[in-house]
């Protein structure tokens, strides 16, 4: 196993967080993991209290993009335990990213023990709330100081955490974009690198100043199939059958998305892993064939879809309820992370 120092803060900032109102990233818990990698090797990993880092302005990080992170959570069991969600398929995620981006991978032992230490000493932080959890965020950062285009030597593996509400909690509204691109074929799309969310804002604010929530991606070759919603995967119910599109190099491989699709089968879910058209997706809206939409993803779990505009025309969802496969999901989802149901697939890392 591998030894990770902790130096434990002499001062918790937990009396500061107002957990019956949370929002999601404002407040940051007592501690991190922080681990080096130079002269082609990581070291020494140590738990130590969150606090500021100290970079020089020339750091390549800061210029040429060489920045990945991830997204996971922790819950409270029902028994009183711990269970960090999935912690092997986000490992699995984070060096597809790490590699695509000719960046450093932090050891899969100290990735681990790293993540269960450090949850375990700021335990006191994860919310007690239903639809709330200790988001924990991975990263690594080019740490090299050097100022020419170059692939860097240096790298900086860095978890800390946050106690989260999830986010979308009213139905949203999306609008197809056909005219710029979350990504392309042979790029970065299906990594969690900086730069993809950069580059997505701007669109994203057009979009939420014409009245919507997000954008509804399309691909890059011809602006005609349905990509992502916004920061998340997408999934639509038309007819008897649960619609999300297949996995490529520009769609992320989205955690949530997974287990959703393998409790659809559980439960006895028709679903199809495939394409979808724009002009599917309208018919299905035209043809009252469309029963729902909604966003997946770690942050916002599953976020409702109340709203598409396509073309400049505005579709709208029927209302939820429990009835709904959205809601069905979800629950059977929140029921496994809590151990309120037995864990069949071996997903819960329990600490």
């Amino acid at each position: 196993m591998t030894e990770i120092k902790i130096r434990e803060t002499s001062r918790s900032r937990i009396h500061e967080v107002d957990f019956a109102h949370l929002e999601f990233g404002k407040f940051i818990s007592d501690h991190m993991l922080v681990c080096d990698y130079y002269d082609d090797g990581w070291h020494e990993p140590q738990i130590v209290p969150f606090a500021n880092l100290s970079l020089s302005p020339a750091t390549l990080a800061f210029h040429y993009g060489q920045t990945v992170f991830e997204g996971m959570k922790a819950f409270h069991m029902q028994d009183g335990h711990i269970n960090i969600f999935r912690m092997d398929k986000h490992y699995e995620r984070f060096v597809r990213s790490l590699e695509r981006m000719c960046m450093a991978v932090p050891p899969k032992e100290i990735f681990v023990e790293g993540l269960k230490q450090l949850v375990n000493l700021d335990k006191n932080w994860i919310p007690g709330q239903d639809d709330c959890a200790l988001y924990i965020r991975p990263l690594v950062i080019a740490t090299e100081k050097f100022l020419g285009v170059k692939v860097s030597n240096e790298y900086r593996f860095i978890v800390f955490s946050s106690p989260v509400p999830s986010v979308y909690s009213k139905p949203i509204k999306l609008k197809v974009e056909t005219e710029y691109i979350r990504a392309a074929r042979g790029g970065t799309g299906f990594t969690k690198c900086g730069g993809n969310y950069g580059g997505a804002f701007y669109p994203t604010h057009l979009a939420r100043q014409q009245g919507y929530d997000q954008v509804l991606w399309t691909d890059a070759a011809q602006n005609k199939f349905i990509e992502e919603s916004g920061m998340m995967n997408i999934m639509f119910v038309i007819g008897d059958t649960l619609i999300t599109p297949p996995l490529s190099d520009t769609i992320l491989d989205g955690i949530t998305r997974s287990s959703l699709l393998t409790l659809a089968h559980d439960l006895g879910i028709k679903t199809e892993d495939r394409p979808i058209s724009v002009d599917e997706l309208e018919s299905s809206f035209l043809n009252n064939t469309i029963a729902e939409a909604f966003g997946v993803g770690t942050a916002a779990v599953i976020a409702p879809v109340e709203t598409i505009n396509i073309n400049e025309t505005d579709y709208h969802l029927p209302g939820y309820s429990h009835e709904n496969v959205s809601d069905k999901l979800k629950q059977k989802l929140e029921r496994i992370r809590t151990g309120r149901e037995d864990d069949i697939h071996n997903w819960n890392c329990i600490i």
